[in-house]
């Protein structure tokens, strides 16, 4: 004799079917492509052909140090529906994005007055006392989301390391990324310390930080505008 399947319970989780799901999250997933394709197309132009210091003779120019960062912008958006992406979380993305941008403001200023080039270690040192400053933070109440902070600094520290690591590495990118040694393929990318962009690194910071601070406006212009997208289906 066979057994009739268990009926579904009021603890038992009911599924709904992937075509529904999918039909559900097309509105975001729509809304989101529409609005990422907006950022990488708004701020790659604004750094490369429209905010520039100069032609590199290759249909690009050269960034200026204030330019946006396009990766650091996703970094806060995602964390915004982790954060759980309503007014809330847009509220702690906002002072995530400024606390841990100051925290990496903060290594960075620190780092070569402890151990310069070609040390490490000071960089390490001041690292680890922001981390522990930023996890203490975190007792001051719901507005500070940890993740979301080590995620800014994080993302400030990266742009540092790319653009040079000035002021650890005095001159950055070096005096040598002068626009003819970029546009030349001889010496253009040559590696570490002569082959990056040279970006001071408070510039760093305020680069990064207005790009997550566009990320935290992306983050809730989607969800508003999959709700405005979904309202008349909903109501049909």
């Amino acid at each position: 004799m066979t057994t009739a399947p268990a009926a579904p319970t009021a603890t038992t989780p009911v599924r709904s079917p992937l075509g529904a799901r999918l039909r559900g999250a097309l509105p975001l997933a729509a809304v989101i492509g529409v609005l990422a394709f907006a950022w990488c197309e708004f701020a790659l132009n604004f750094t490369f052909h429209w905010f520039t210091a100069g032609d590199l003779g290759n249909g690009l120019s050269l960034p200026e140090n204030f330019h946006l960062v396009v990766p650091a912008a996703f970094v806060a958006w995602g964390f915004f529906f982790a954060a759980g992406a309503d007014t809330a979380a847009f509220v702690k993305l906002v002072a995530a994005s400024i606390t841990g941008g100051l925290a990496a403001l903060g290594a960075m200023a620190g780092a070569s007055l402890t151990a310069d080039l070609p040390s490490f270690w000071g960089i390490a040192v001041w690292v680890g006392i922001f981390a522990i400053v930023l996890v203490l933070m975190g007792e001051l109440g719901d507005w500070h989301h940890v993740p979301a902070t080590f995620g800014a600094f994080a993302s400030v520290f990266f742009w540092w390391t790319a653009t040079g690591l000035d002021h650890w590495a005095p001159g950055g990118g070096g005096t040598g990324n002068t626009l003819s040694s970029l546009a030349d393929p001889a010496t253009a990318g040559a590696g570490a310390f002569g082959g990056v962009i040279s970006t001071p690194y408070e510039m760093v910071w305020l680069s990064v930080t207005a790009s997550l601070l566009c990320g935290c406006l992306l983050g809730l212009a989607s969800v508003k505008l999959t709700a405005l997208v979904s309202r008349p289906s909903a109501t049909r």
